[in-house]
C-alpha cells in the first residue's frame, strides 16, 4: 500500500468510504469505492475496497459494509457494483458467491503505473 492518510484527505472528492466502529475511536473495518461508468452498461458502483480486521471477522460486519455500498449503489440508480477479488481469496469469493455475485475468470486485469 502506497496511499498515505494525507493523500486520502487530499483526494477525499473522488471516492467514499464506510466505516464499521467498535467504540467511538476504533475503526475496525472499511469499505472505499466509487462511482463509475462502463460503455457497455452505464452507470456503476466500483467497491475498492472492503476491509475488516481479522480478529473482528465471522461477526457480519463485512456483511453490513458490503450492503451499505450496495444501497448506496441502487440509491443512485447504478447498474450494477464490480469489485476485484484476489484468486488466492477463497473465503472471500464464497461470502461473495453467498449474496449472489458472479465471479468472472474471463477477465485479466491491466495496469499501467503512471509516476516517474
Amino acid at each position: 500500500m502506497t496511499v498515505t492518510e494525507e493523500q486520502m484527505r487530499c483526494d477525499k472528492a473522488l471516492f467514499q468510504c464506510i466505516v464499521a466502529e467498535r467504540n467511538e475511536n476504533q475503526i475496525v473495518g472499511f469499505a472505499t469505492f466509487f462511482f463509475t461508468y462502463y460503455s457497455w452498461s452505464g452507470k456503476a458502483l466500483y467497491l475498492d475496497d472492503l476491509y475488516v480486521q481479522e480478529t473482528f471477522r465471522k461477526n457480519g460486519i463485512g456483511k453490513k459494509l458490503l450492503f451499505e455500498v450496495i444501497e448506496a449503489a441502487r440509491k443512485q440508480e447504478c447498474k450494477k457494483l464490480r469489485w476485484q477479488v484476489s484468486k488466492w481469496n477463497a473465503n472471500a469469493m464464497a461470502f461473495y458467491k453467498k449474496i449472489g455475485a458472479a465471479i468472472d475468470e474471463t477477465e485479466i486485469n491491466c495496469e499501467l503505473p503512471l509516476h516517474s
